[in-house]
């Protein structure tokens, strides 16, 4: 396997979508309650939630400003959260960051990596 520097935003920002894309699959055709009673989809899903935090937690407070509605800072801490008060996870608040967060946190980080690979893409081409 390939080690991959943790320095590398855009591979992390990538690492977030894959997330976002997992989560996505493991509750399609989910309502809160089909959620709230599937515990292997919960702690699927809070899996996946744990690795975005990690990699958010990589990435730093780069992105804290430029994208405020996403709320990396919040992100950074659920992943610890998740693991150290996993008995007080709160379910339909999981449910709720799903439904109301995913979108805004995919856009973001779409966002972000066409952004920081603009440069890269036009030197390729020059070169």
């Amino acid at each position: 396997m390939k080690s991959v520097s943790s320095s590398d935003p855009v591979r992390r920002l990538k690492e977030i979508l894959g997330e976002v894309a997992r989560i996505r699959r493991y509750v399609r055709g989910m309502d809160e309650g089909a959620y709230a009673a599937d515990e292997k989809t919960q702690d699927a899903v809070q899996r996946c939630l744990e690795r975005m935090s990690e990699a958010a937690r990589k990435i730093g407070p780069a992105l804290d400003e430029r994208y405020p509605d996403v709320e990396f800072p919040k992100l950074r801490r659920l992943g610890s959260v998740l693991r150290h008060d996993y008995d007080q996870v709160d379910i339909a608040l999981i449910w709720k960051t799903l439904r109301d967060r995913l979108g805004t946190l995919e856009r973001a980080c779409r966002a972000e990596i066409a952004r920081r690979t603009r440069g890269r893409r036009t030197s390729r081409v020059r070169g």
